[in-house]
Formats: structure tokens, sequence, C-alpha cells
């Protein structure tokens, strides 16, 4: 959260320059075209990219066709994985059109090849053959561009030879049973099943997730809660039977605090400690329709050293600013009618680094002395900038390693433990540090990337159990890519569809299917927006909300974006900030009250 702040620039991993060779063969009449959505008329299905998109214009049959960017160290590469037989010729051919254009396969088995041209200002057909290894019976096609160059396009693309018989689906899996059993997540394990090449699990009859191996844990669930799950077998003739089913009855939430918040809340942030445009708002004077109210801001005496101070704003600055005692008086106004209080810590300008031990120790005292002087209900992660970043050896958001990520996770969780069940907790960190993370983690597999992307994940995962809510800050952001695999950007509905589907169904982190975020319950989690126009990037009008929250929690109204689910117990809406929405004329507030009543 900011006064008023840059866009995050997107890094991406860097990948190693493929073989080149040049061959081409007949296919034969009786051979089948395995590659699927070769001509890109359904979108990007059956597609992985990394920077991808489809267009109407220019195609070279059809009505669509592939459109991909570099951008700095990322090749705008476009993958999917097809199922051979062994022992087998192959002819790949696509046609593109730009500078530097790639078509190749990998996990032959034999000599992995490629085709390219340097220059295709009209549709180049490239075409290379290969011959499967005698135990190859997955291969992978791709086309890229390279790195610095500009848009390039594929259509038309095609793996001519030998179909193979899908012969039947698996038989269902057996053995079925469940592990670890928290409030808010069930772990399930199974016997293998020949053949199967995933296992589609099945909560309350909806499929949930898809896994590799035979275990999967699911989360986003509710505490106190009785679940059914089953498990198919999948290969590529198709799904199984599904499995008997299983219970799992999720305790008591043991933390989390705020359980007593509304079912739909409303937050924003407070300029408690300095003034803008919008000008100064006093602590009585907000309006009793907000549940939670973050004081911006608490900031170090110096990145590293943990020390927090909470300075208000001076009469100088603020000339209508109350006093001392009458701000404490109105925040215990606002306790005794049921509202929180939190103290806000970081923001643009409080970059927070806990490099050390010491530095998490001096946090958490002066983040008690804080609460403790003004009598607060708890605590606003809002770490920016340059404040979580990744080390490079990193790679595990479930096993972190980077001393100011572990740090901050053992000060949080000591004052959770030091305040007890009532403490309340909140985050309010920016897409690049959450959602980014489903195509780039860290400084990524090669090196090269941002070390800040992803970054909350580790923080977000480990206390899941105690957060109260998540905001993301959907706004002053870069495109982001959905689980639909395209890239969303701020100014409509679907943006913040699509980046909170990602929060409430989970998502694979840097693309590893095996390596799964897991989705977060609805009531901790609210979208964040800007208050108006004046207060940050990516303001939406309130027809936009509506349709955000209808789609989310009703599942009508939605746009172009398909959500994996519907959430009625969505928490709620955030909002940067009160004092712009003041200056508004209340109407972000206005639009809450309006939908939730």
């Amino acid at each position: 959260m900011d006064r008023f702040r840059p866009l995050a620039l997107l890094t991406a991993a860097a990948l190693t320059l493929p073989g080149v060779t040049a061959l081409s063969s007949a296919a034969r009449a009786a051979d089948a075209d395995l590659a699927r959505n070769g001509g890109f008329e359904a979108g990007l299905d059956g597609w992985n990219c990394t920077a991808g998109t489809t267009v109407n214009s220019p195609v070279r049959s059809g009505s669509s066709a592939l459109q991909a960017t570099p951008a700095g160290s990322d090749n705008a590469r476009c993958a999917q994985t097809v199922t051979v037989k062994p022992d087998s010729q192959y002819t790949l051919s696509g046609y593109v059109r730009g500078s530097y254009v790639y078509l190749g396969a990998s996990g032959t088995g034999t000599t992995d090849v490629s085709a390219w041209t340097q220059s295709a200002p009209g549709w180049q057909q490239l075409t290379t053959t290969f011959r499967t290894g005698p135990s190859t019976t997955r291969v992978t096609l791709y086309t890229h561009g390279w790195y610095g160059t500009g848009a390039y396009h594929a259509d038309d693309i095609s793996l001519v030879g030998p179909a193979v018989d899908a012969g039947q689906p698996p038989a269902a899996p057996t053995g079925l049973r469940t592990g670890t059993v928290t409030s808010s997540s069930v772990a399930l394990s199974w016997s293998a099943v020949p053949g199967a090449t995933s296992y589609a699990v099945y909560r309350d009859g909806a499929k949930v997730q898809t896994a590799t191996g035979t275990s999967a844990t699911i989360g986003g669930l509710s505490p106190a809660t009785a679940y059914g799950f089953q498990v198919a077998a999948v290969n590529d003739a198709g799904e199984s039977a599904k499995s008997a089913t299983v219970t799992a009855t999720t305790p008591a939430r043991p933390g989390g605090g705020g359980t007593d918040l509304p079912a739909h809340a409303l937050v924003g942030y407070l300029h408690a400690s300095f003034a803008n445009g919008s000008g100064y708002t006093r602590m009585a004077d907000v309006p009793d329709s907000w549940d939670v109210i973050d004081l911006a801001f608490g900031e170090p005496t110096s990145v590293t050293s943990g020390d927090i101070r909470f300075d208000r704003c001076p009469v100088t600055e603020c000339p209508n600013v109350e006093s001392d005692a009458d701000f404490k008086a109105a925040i215990k106004a606002k306790q005794a009618a049921g509202k929180k209080v939190l103290i806000s810590i970081g923001g643009q300008n409080g970059q927070v680094q806990l490099t050390t031990t010491a530095a998490r120790d001096t946090f958490v005292t002066s983040v008690s002395r804080i609460i403790d002087e003004y009598g607060l209900d708890g605590l606003d992660i809002d770490f920016e900038g340059h404040s979580l970043s990744l080390n490079a050896d990193d790679t595990d958001f479930k096993n972190p390693k980077t001393p100011v990520i572990v740090n901050l996770i053992s000060a949080l969780k000591t004052l959770k433990a030091k305040y007890g069940d009532d403490f309340v907790l909140t985050m309010a960190p920016e897409t690049f540090f959450v959602q980014l993370g489903y195509q780039y983690y860290g400084t990524g597999q090669w090196g090269g990337q941002d070390p800040r992307a992803g970054a909350y994940l580790p923080v977000i995962h480990a206390l899941r159990d105690d957060l109260t809510l998540l905001h993301v800050q959907d706004y002053n952001s870069g495109p982001i890519m959905g689980l639909d695999n395209q890239y969303h950007s701020m100014g409509g509905a679907d943006f913040h569809i699509a980046m909170t589907d990602m929060l409430l169904t989970g998502f694979p982190v840097a693309g590893n299917a095996s390596n799964v975020f897991p989705p977060l319950r609805p009531d901790q989690v609210a979208i964040g927006m800007p208050a108006s126009t004046n207060a940050g990037n990516g303001h939406v009008p309130p027809a936009e909300v509506t349709k955000t929250l209808d789609c989310l929690t009703k599942k009508t109204n939605c746009g172009s974006y398909a959500t994996h689910g519907t959430w009625p117990a969505l928490r709620g809406l955030m909002t940067w900030s009160i004092n712009w929405d003041r200056y508004g004329s209340w109407e972000f507030q206005r639009t809450f009250d309006g939908y939730f009543g």
C-alpha cells in the first residue's frame, strides 16, 4: 500500500538455446496428427505458454493463431506433451511469422530436434523429423521466440506419425485414506493404479485437484465441517470410476483471530501517520461500515533494524489531527462497536528486512509496544518493495531458507502466541509477491528472475492457520497470468475474479504440478481495490465491483474468466484507503453496503 507507487517490473527465467536441425519428410497417409489444438482455434487449450495469447489476425488458416512476446529473459515458450509410439518416425510441422522463431521436440528418446527461421515477415513453414526411442511414450512439442525480439506468431502446428491406441481407462483406486487433518485441510493417500498417469481428487462430488502421485492435501476447507473424498485414476483413455468415499471432519479453528468479524467485512486503511491529497480523517469520524481499520503505517528506524515506530501525523501536516487521548478513546469506541483496529507495518516507504534473529526479536518487542500503547486488536503486514526476496537456493515455499522470510514467520508466530486466539493477523501483499508465483518463484531454475517473485507465499503458507485475512492489492499491478493461462490486466472485474480465484483454488508454484500452493478458506480472503482513481492504478467503477462479487459468490454475471468454484463465504473487500473514499464521497463504502447490506 502506498501513497503513490511505480509498477513492479516482471522478469522471467532464461532458457538455453536448443540444438538446431532442418530436416523434413512427407507424412504417410495412414498416420494421424497427434498435436492437440495445433491451429489454436480453442485458445491455448492443450498448450502451456509463458507469454502467449491467441489473436484473430494475422492467421494462416481458420480464425485464430498464437501470438507470443519474448520479454527480458523469457523467450515466450509454448509447449504441449503428446503420447507417441516407441521406435516410430514422426514429422513435426508448423507455420510461423517473426524473427528467430523456433519449432522443436524434446524428450524424443533419441536426438531432440528443432527447426527455426531467422526472419519470416510472412507465414513460413518449419518442418523437422525425429524417431522415438525404444521406450519413449511421450514427447514435448514446443515453439518459442528469442530474447529481446518482438512478438512472433505460430499456426497450424502438427505432429504426424503413428497414433497410439488409447486403450481402456485404468481401474478405480483402492486404499483411499486420510492423514493429517487440520482446521482447513485434509491429507489423503491411496494405492497406486497400474497404467494411471495421474489422479483426480473429488470433494463432495466435485473435482478439486489433480495429483501426479498417490497423495494430495486438499486445502481451503472450513473448520468443524464434515467432507467426503473420492479419487479416480486417469490415463490417455479417460478417467476411471471413483474410489469408495472416505470422510473427514475438520476440527474447530485453533487460531486465526477475528472470529467475531461479520460474515462479510469492509477493510480500509486510515492515513494515521501522514497527510496527502485526500486529507486527514479522524478516527472518530470513520463511519460504522468499516469493520477493520488499519492504521497506516508503522515504519522501521532503518531497513534492517526491526525497530518499528508509529508516529502520528503532526499538527503541522494534519491541522485537524486529534490528540493522543482522543485518538485512543476513539479506538476504544470502535472496538466497543465490534470493529477491529490494527497497526499496519510497511507500506511503500517502510521497507522491513529482518535479516537477523536480533532484528526479529526487536520487531516483536517494538510491535508489541505499539499494540499495547494503543490497545490494538492485531497486526497487518504490508511489506512491499524489497522487504521480502528469496535467496537463490530457496526453491520450496513449504520449507523456506531465506533469513528475512524465516525470521518474519517466527516473529508473527511469536506475536500470535503472545496475544492468543483473538489476535487479528492480516496481510496485504502485491500480486507480484503472490499470484505471480504461478509462473515464477524466486530466481528460478536457471537464475535471472526477480528474487521477489512469489516471495510472500512461504509466509502465507506457514501462517495459514493463524491468518485472519489475506487481502492482496489487486492494483498498481502489471498483467498477471491466471489459472486459465491467460494474462489478466487491471481495469475490470475479470482481473479481480482471476486473482481471487487463484487464492481460493490454489495453484502450482512456478508451473510445478507437484508443488501446489493450497487454497485459502473463503472467510480468509478479501479483495483489495483502490477506493477511487486518485488512490491508485486499477480503480474500477461500482458496476465492476458488483460483477466481481456476483461471479465469486454466486457464479453469475461472470465475464471471460471461468472460476473453479463458488464462494458465498468470501469475507469481503479491502481498499486503499478510508481517506480516499471519504474524498470520493464514500463511493466504495456505499457499493459494499449496497451489496452486502
